[in-house]
């Protein structure tokens, strides 16, 4: 249950008794107006992969009941986020990654080729299709640690989707998979969804939020802590000029809060080796405003070229052991 309403399970009594998710809109103007756009993106989707060949959400129907406006969807499992927590925040291994990974990025490269942005990837918007497990006991770790089944997973809530030619509101993602060009507001594109990108895999890969704040200042300085300075010609770009002191950012690194942020983030190297440069791919300052995934992983070694490949291995073909 959130703001905009509500998702149950059905039966689906026209379809022998399927099971399937309907997403229940609240009978509010606002979410109505988002719901029909939703709509309108669900059946694009629809048209344009009718094999569904990449891992996007399947709407099979929608009505307005009484002013509430019902989408129903194919029923998947728990999110990676839900995963994630009810496994205690054990970090997927690197063999699911790169699964996992393969899949969202070959459904976001669907996206962006049709023109469309998704604007709020997150763990919680990439389902598991099915998240059944085995419970196995992690020596390692010492504690039991479930297994997935299956690593298929699906890219869901298309409500914020917009596409290229579509009005373009100043914020958009949620806080902490939001890229730096939205947080200065200077414009965006597509380039914040490999942003969001970055920051998921590195969720996957740690266990944990890379960027876990709710002040946008801290939040900066908290990607200059992990990635190094945002560019001068971006702080100079911005009508943000209270997080601005002679075109750097303007952060206390003594104060309270800039010693959170040097206890609670460390630079990438200092975290991950060999899937630094996956991860670099997303984590960009100077490319952000005009590379899009397509551009951003045509322009680094052919290995991440995923749209000349025959076969998309954008992952399996790298070495992602552990450090």
């Amino acid at each position: 249950e959130g703001a905009f309403g509500k998702v149950v399970e059905c039966l689906d009594h026209s379809k022998s008794n399927a099971r399937v998710a309907l997403k229940i809109i609240k009978n509010i103007e606002r979410y109505r107006e988002a719901a029909l756009s939703e709509v309108d993106v669900l059946e694009r989707i629809n048209s344009l992969d009718e094999e569904k060949t990449f891992a996007c959400v399947r709407m099979l129907d929608w009505f307005d009941h009484h002013g509430h406006i019902c989408i129903v969807f194919e029923l998947l499992g728990l999110s990676t986020y839900d995963f994630l927590k009810e496994n205690g925040f054990m970090p997927f291994s690197l063999n699911q990654i790169r699964c996992m990974a393969d899949q969202i990025f070959r459904a976001v490269q669907f996206l962006h080729r049709n023109k469309l942005t998704h604007t709020d990837l997150k763990p919680e918007n990439i389902l598991f299709v099915d998240s059944n497990y085995d419970m196995k006991y992690n020596f390692k770790m010492k504690r039991d640690e479930r297994t997935l089944k299956r690593l298929d997973v699906k890219v869901v809530d298309f409500g914020n989707a917009t596409y290229d030619h579509e009005h373009h509101t100043s914020v958009v993602s949620t806080r902490h998979y939001r890229a730096p060009e939205v947080i200065l507001e200077l414009g965006w594109n597509q380039a914040c969804d490999v942003w969001s990108l970055g920051c998921i895999l590195i969720e996957f890969y740690l266990g944990l939020t890379l960027f876990q704040t709710h002040d946008s200042k801290e939040h900066l300085a908290m990607m200059e802590r992990v990635l190094g300075p945002i560019p001068a010609h971006l702080l100079q770009k911005t009508r943000k000029r209270r997080y601005v002191h002679h075109d750097k950012l303007d952060w206390d690194e003594h104060s309270s809060a800039g010693r959170y942020v040097r206890k609670h983030c460390k630079p990438l190297k200092v975290k991950i080796s060999n899937i630094e440069l996956l991860i670099m791919l997303s984590l960009d300052y100077i490319m952000l405003q005009i590379l899009t995934l397509y551009k951003k992983l045509c322009s680094c070694k052919p290995v991440y070229n995923i749209y000349s490949l025959q076969k998309i291995d954008i992952i399996t073909n790298f070495d992602l052991s552990r450090v």
